[in-house]
C-alpha cells in the first residue's frame, strides 16, 4: 500500500530519530520547513532542553525581501552565530524527514559556512 506524503515523511523521520540524538556538547540541529517559513532548533535530547531556536519569522530575517532559499541561508547563518555565542561547535543534523535538497540543504550549507561542524 502506498503512503501519502505525510505518512512517508513520518516514517522517514522515525527512522532518522532512531539513529541520532543530541547531547549537551553536540546538540541536534532540527529543521522544520513549512510553506512560508523555515525553523531551526538546537536540542539537547539528554536533558530535554531546547538550547537555541531561530526562524524566518525573526525581525531581522523577516524584514528582508528575498526568496525562500535565501531566507533559509540567513537562518543557517544566524543559528551558527548563536551557537558560537554559546560555545557550540559540533551538532548532529536532523533533516526531520525532509529531503536533503533545496531549503533544507541551503540552511545546512550556510550553517557549515558559519562554523558549525556536522
Amino acid at each position: 500500500m502506498a503512503f501519502n506524503k505525510i505518512e512517508r515523511r513520518a516514517k522517514i523521520k522515525r527512522s532518522i530519530r532512531r539513529n541520532i540524538s543530541g547531547t549537551n556538547t553536540a546538540p541536534r540541529l532540527s529543521v522544520f520547513r513549512s510553506n512560508k517559513g523555515i525553523y531551526a532548533q538546537l536540542i539537547d535530547d539528554v536533558n530535554g532542553k531546547t538550547l537555541i531556536a531561530i526562524s524566518s519569522l525573526d525581525k531581522e530575517i523577516a524584514g528582508k525581501k528575498v526568496s525562500k532559499t535565501e531566507t533559509a541561508k540567513l537562518v543557517g547563518v544566524k543559528v551558527a552565530q548563536l551557537a558560537k555565542e554559546k560555545n557550540i561547535e559540533t551538532v548532529v543534523f536532523d533533516r526531520n524527514g525532509y529531503l536533503y535538497h533545496g531549503r533544507v540543504k541551503a540552511l545546512a550549507d550556510s550553517a557549515r559556512e558559519g562554523g558549525l561542524k556536522f
